[in-house]
Formats: structure tokens, C-alpha cells, sequence
């Protein structure tokens, strides 16, 4: 006769078992926005049915406001390292002669081996995208951490208008070994994704990192087996004339591939044990992009993804999050789904930006952050450059250039210069939400303040009781109506600059200046300030 306390042995066994077993799988898929992905009821009017990727809904929660870094490098670097850009250095894309990740970055990989020794096999196959790429870049994976690494360590598998090379002719970097390699990329991908987790011991929890090229330039036609469009000629002229539907039948075969590695998944026992998370790492190429400006800039299509986590961890699944997200949240969502809670005090001295999202995945909260952020700046300076920070309503952006946007995203969600606030009244829930995120840039990036304090006027009619201020907006002379002449003038540019102070300003010219908004302060026994726009 069975003693019960075998039971219970057996139990706790096969309980930690299943704990031991618990695994991640990181897809990131290459310059796929949002808008063609029919996983989202606001996609855009070119849409790519993700047949296999919808496989994740009903075990998963999909995130609507997920925010990336606006190019691939710097996405990459935020979700390893959970950090933001400023902090990394990765501001731009890894060319080989761009800044490239710090090897001493604590990344993903590497906390994981610290939590648990040789406990979790951690594999990085396909993209990488972070560091140099002579000879000795090519062991920068492993030496970061990854047990195993086997994909390509560029950007981009060739160029556009380049058939012969490409995804089906491209360099291969195995733990630090060159090769060419003529399969497929994407196919190549999930060749290695499952030759790896095959040759792992079967009850170890693995890590991997699935990092597609897919649907990254160039833009070409997939094998015919991957696709349902039987129309498409596959000639560069056709492709550089119509992009959209190559676009289109890359994504299609990225999305049949993912299906391949899913079906692997189910057939070894380990679709059970295996939370899977499929994200975008920035907005649509301009070539496809639905919206402008794309990938590459702040805005809202170049920085919105797709954004799915799915699998046994995932509380009361199948619904939707509306919460802000960003890709760094990762970092730390990553570590305590492997649980290790504690990865803050196994690298005290880092500074880490990422929020874990496994409270909203054991559906024990619907938020964990108030704001999100993200940037750019390049090698060379661009006037695209510069930072963006989000709350559930408002958006502000602030170029390095000195401009300056700020949209209520939830009465405007199309981000064109006549929807900028700035360039009308703001009303008191305006400035409340200006200040707050201008505020929180601030007190995130440090130094000098990025507020603008006379942003906090409101005067709808330019005017009080004694002074009327026009034309406005003006063009090259400020006229005043109805003042008593003892005035003190001083004008500024909308980042505090002061233009002009003096007695008078009527005759001054003021025609050199650049178009944008301004400032005029009016002292007399009282202070008024009035915004001006000059055309």
C-alpha cells in the first residue's frame, strides 16, 4: 500500500518540474508596424492576415499603445538591457562604424546566469544588430551572454535592388564562424530555432531570442510555398514600382514560418511550458508605410508595434490592454517570468528604465506605467532627432532642432502640424498635461529643463483690459492698441530665448526671424504675457 505522503512527493515533484520547464520565446520581427496587422481592429487599409501569429490571442493579451525606439538598433539595445537609449548610447542604427552596444551592458542573458548558473540555455538566432561586424564582432552574442548564437549580425540581408544577394544569399555567423548560407532567411530562422531547443536537454527552460530579418528591405518574392499571391512577377521593376504587396508576401511568409515553429512547439510537449512573445521592433519602411513619417522618426508610425505576450503565465487570457508599453518593458518581464523577482540586487549599480509586465499578464493590475518614452539621435545629427514622451492622452515631442509638438492623441490621433497644440490655445487641461510630461522628460533625462514656462499663458483673445496685440499671427511688425506708453517690452522664442527687451516694439522689424511661435512679455505695474505666432 502507497504511503499519501508519496503523493505529495510526487506532487512537488512534478510541481517543480513544470517550473524548471518554463520557457521564453522572443520574436521580434523586422520593420512591421502596427497598421498591416489584422490582429488589430485599426489596421490600416493594406492589411496582412497573421494566421499563425492570431494563434496566440486566445492563451495571450494584446497591448494597442506599445512603443519601440523609431529604428532597430536602439529597440534592440532598450529590450536586452531594459534601458533607454540615452543611457546605452544606441541612439541610431549599427553599421559597424556607429556606436555599438557596450560589452559590459548587463543584458538579458547575462542576468539570467546570474540568477541561475548554467540553469537556462539562452539562444539568440537571426538578427543581431548591435555590435561591429568584422571578425571581431562576431563572437559579441556569446561573449554577451547567449549560450548560442546563428543569424546575421547586419541590418539589412543586402540591399535594395539586389536580387542575387539577399535573403536567399547572405552571411551566416555561427558562435563566431563565418558561412554563406543560401536557404531562405526566414526559413533558415526557424531551421535553427528548432535544431537548437533539440539539441538542449529536454528538461532544461531555454531562452530564445527569434530575431527575424522579415520584412526588413529588400523587398523581394518569397519561395512560393511560403505565399497565396501567385500574381506577383518577382522582377525589380515591379518591385520598386509596387512594394506594398512584396511587403505584403514577405510578411505572409514570415507568418506561415512562425506557424511551422509553433506546430514544432506542440509536437515536442512544448507549446505548454512556453511563454511566447511576438513583437514589432519599429514602425513600417517609408517605401510601405500606410502613414508618414515612419520608421525612422518619433512619430506615432514609426514607433507604434504589434505587441503580443501569450502562453501558461498569462492570466484570464484572450483580451486586449490598452495601457502604455514599451519594448524595454521586456527586460524585466522577461526575467521574472523565468522568476527571478530579484534581478534588481544582481546588478545594483545599473540604472534600468523597464517596467515588468507580469502584473497585467496574471491580470492583477491593468497599468504599470503613467507615461511612456522613446528617442533618437544620430551619428549625424538629423533634424528628425530628438525625444518623445506619451501619457493615455497627450504627446509631446521635442526635436533637437528646437521644434516643438504636442498632440492630444485621443481627440487627434493624426499627428499633422495643423493638430499641433501649440500652435493655438491651450486650454488649462492642455497646460496640466504639457507641464506634466515636459516635467517628467526633465526629471528622466536630466539637465537643463525641457518646460517652457511661458507655455503656461492662456489667452485666447490676445488681449486684457487695456492692450490688444496685432496682427497675430504677424509678419514682420508687432502692433499694439490701447496702452499707456510706459510700458517695458521683451519677446521670446518658444524655448525662452529672449529675442527683443526694450521701451518700444512697434517699430521693430521683425521679418529676419524664423516662422514658429513666440513670446511677448508686457511690463508695466503688472506682467502679461501673450503668445504670438510669426508667419
Amino acid at each position: 500500500m502507497f504511503n499519501k505522503n508519496f503523493f505529495i512527493v510526487l506532487f512537488f515533484i512534478g510541481f517543480n518540474n513544470y517550473a524548471q520547464q518554463r520557457n521564453v520565446v522572443l520574436i521580434i520581427v523586422d520593420d512591421l508596424g502596427k497598421d498591416y496587422c489584422d490582429i488589430y481592429p485599426d489596421h490600416g487599409a493594406n492589411v496582412v492576415n497573421l494566421t499563425n501569429v492570431r494563434r496566440l490571442l486566445p492563451r495571450g493579451v494584446v497591448f494597442n499603445n506599445a512603443w519601440s525606439n523609431p529604428l532597430c538598433s536602439p529597440t534592440r539595445a532598450g529590450i536586452l538591457t531594459g534601458r533607454y537609449s540615452f543611457r546605452t548610447g544606441v541612439g541610431d542604427v549599427v553599421d559597424g562604424g556607429n556606436t555599438k552596444l557596450n560589452i559590459n551592458e548587463k543584458i538579458i542573458p547575462k542576468v539570467l546566469n546570474i540568477y541561475s548558473p548554467n540553469g537556462i540555455s539562452k539562444a539568440c538566432i537571426g538578427k543581431w544588430h548591435l555590435t561591429t561586424f568584422a571578425p571581431l564582432g562576431y563572437n559579441y552574442p556569446t561573449t554577451m551572454g547567449f549560450d548560442h548564437f546563428e543569424g546575421s549580425l547586419t541590418g539589412a540581408l543586402g540591399q535594395p535592388g539586389q536580387l542575387v544577394t539577399g535573403f536567399n544569399n547572405w552571411t551566416k555567423i555561427t558562435n563566431g564562424v563565418s558561412s554563406n548560407c543560401t536557404n531562405y532567411a526566414t526559413t533558415e530562422n526557424v531551421n535553427n530555432a528548432i535544431s537548437y531547443i533539440n539539441s538542449q536537454p529536454a528538461t532544461k527552460p531555454f531562452f530564445l531570442y527569434l530575431a527575424f530579418n522579415a520584412p526588413h528591405t529588400p523587398y523581394h518574392l518569397p519561395p512560393a510555398n511560403l505565399i497565396t499571391n501567385t500574381n506577383l512577377s518577382g522582377t525589380q521593376a515591379d518591385i520598386t514600382a509596387n512594394p506594398v504587396p512584396y511587403f505584403q508576401a514577405m510578411t505572409e511568409a514570415l507568418d506561415k514560418e512562425i506557424g511551422r515553429f509553433f506546430d514544432y512547439l506542440i509536437s515536442s510537449g512544448k507549446w505548454d511550458t512556453t511563454d511566447i512573445i511576438f513583437i514589432g521592433d519599429n514602425g513600417d519602411d517609408s517605401l510601405v508605410a500606410q502613414s508618414n513619417p515612419s520608421k525612422g522618426s518619433i512619430y506615432q508610425a514609426g514607433v507604434t508595434v504589434p505587441f503580443i505576450i501569450s502562453g501558461p503565465d498569462v492570466v484570464n487570457p484572450n483580451r486586449t490592454n490598452n495601457s502604455l508599453v514599451n519594448t524595454a518593458d521586456l527586460f524585466a518581464t522577461i526575467l521574472e517570468l523565468f522568476g527571478d523577482s530579484n534581478w534588481q540586487s544582481q546588478i545594483p549599480t545599473t540604472i534600468v528604465d523597464s517596467h515588468s509586465l507580469l502584473p497585467i499578464l496574471l491580470n492583477q493590475t491593468t497599468s504599470v506605467r503613467t507615461w511612456e518614452f522613446t528617442e533618437i539621435f544620430k551619428l549625424m545629427p538629423s533634424s528628425g532627432d530628438g525625444k518623445a514622451i506619451r501619457n493615455t492622452d497627450y504627446k509631446l515631442m521635442k526635436f533637437d532642432d528646437g521644434t516643438e509638438k504636442f498632440f492630444n492623441l485621443t481627440n487627434t490621433p493624426v499627428e499633422t502640424n495643423n493638430q499641433n497644440l501649440l500652435l493655438g490655445t491651450l486650454t488649462p487641461n492642455d497646460i496640466t498635461n504639457y507641464s506634466y510630461l515636459c516635467n517628467q522628460m526633465t526629471t528622466l533625462v536630466g539637465g537643463p529643463s525641457y518646460c517652457n514656462p511661458l507655455l503656461s499663458v492662456d489667452n485666447s483673445t490676445f488681449e486684457n483690459n487695456e492692450i490688444k496685440i496685432f496682427p497675430n499671427p504677424f509678419h514682420f511688425k508687432i502692433n499694439l492698441k490701447s496702452y499707456s506708453g510706459n510700458e517695458n517690452y521683451e519677446l521670446y522664442s518658444n524655448l525662452g530665448q529672449l529675442i527683443f527687451k526694450g521701451k518700444s516694439i512697434e517699430n521693430q522689424d521683425f521679418s529676419a526671424l524664423a516662422d514658429g511661435i513666440y513670446f511677448l512679455k508686457i511690463t508695466d505695474k503688472t506682467s502679461s504675457t501673450f503668445k504670438l505666432v510669426k508667419e
